[in-house]
């Protein structure tokens, strides 16, 4: 069976990642995991200088999932450089690097320094606040988009993955833009927003009020919107959103993904993201698939 994946220009032995912000930087589930087993690892969101991220508490379980308001907490892309790279390259798997900023100039300047490291590629998370444009997100336009992923494109070489938020009104269209301004190819879907209210306190759960929804209580939103995304563009998608078990993964390949990243699933067992590497080779071997390639946006329509 072939297994192996191009997505955006990423070679990946197989289409099951780990998605950015659930994982670290690998130390930890090292502990418990083969990482050499895993198509690729998407590090956590890194940023040009070291964040502190939001007052807790900042995540509370939610029915089927769980919200988060973390606020981008990372030590910085001259920590990830001197300490977690060299530290991530021992094993034989894909490094993607999530980079956050607050302005364009944040961006951009990231993706330089990061263009000059031994990375595979870059998702570039475009639900961070737009400080310069009154706290909205870069994601939710496609003005927003194209601007930021064009800005970025000029001075990164290496593959560029622009992460989507689902809180649009139209998925299509900021993955419209970002393959207009030349990105690579697209992830989503991002959280949801959300809020979860203390009854007896009479207050939201989260300090910063809301928070990012995730878990397989987005799932169904998550692969209708990779459906979308699929039949508007042509470059690869990166699915994400639920995801916990190799027929997860498939029903998101089926709906156009080339590949998927594992989230909130690896908060209930750091196997997770293994074991749906062994589901889909034992989805392959059940219905006699030679290349995991072929399965990509087949889904039927009734």
């Amino acid at each position: 069976m072939n297994t192996e994946v191009n997505l955006a220009g990423i070679k990946m032995k197989n289409p099951i990642t780990v998605a950015s912000g659930t994982f670290g930087y690998g130390r930890e589930f090292s502990e418990y995991i083969d990482l050499n087993q895993l198509g690729g690892i998407i590090t956590k969101g890194t940023s040009l200088k070291p964040r502190p991220g939001n007052k807790s508490p900042r995540v509370c379980e939610t029915p089927a999932g769980m919200l988060n308001a973390i606020g981008l907490q990372n030590p910085g892309v001259e920590h990830f450089i001197n300490e977690d790279l060299p530290w991530l390259r021992k094993f034989n798997t894909a490094v993607i690097v999530n980079a956050c900023g607050s302005t364009v100039e944040d961006y951009v300047e990231l993706c330089k320094i990061l263009n000059k490291t031994d990375i595979d590629g870059v998702e570039l998370n475009l639900s961070c606040p737009n400080v310069k444009e009154g706290c909205l997100a870069f994601g939710t336009t496609y003005e927003g988009v194209k601007n930021v992923t064009s800005q970025v494109r000029k001075v990164l070489d290496k593959p560029l993955i622009v992460k989507l938020s689902p809180n649009v009104t139209d998925i299509t269209q900021p993955a419209k833009a970002a393959q207009d301004a030349g990105a690579d190819g697209v992830s989503l879907i991002n959280t949801l927003l959300g809020m979860s209210i203390d009854i007896h306190k009479r207050r939201p759960i989260l300090a910063n009020n809301t928070g990012g929804l995730s878990g397989p209580a987005i799932k169904p939103v998550a692969v209708r919107m990779v459906y979308q995304v699929a039949q508007a563009i042509d470059i690869p998608i990166l699915g994400l959103g639920g995801i916990v078990t190799g027929d997860d993964a498939i029903e998101f390949m089926l709906a156009g993904a080339t590949a998927v990243s594992i989230g909130t699933g690896n908060f209930v067992s750091p196997e997770v993201s293994v074991d749906a590497v062994k589901g889909v080779e034992n989805y392959m071997r059940k219905y006699n698939i030679d290349n995991i390639n072929d399965i990509i946006g087949t889904v039927q329509m009734n």
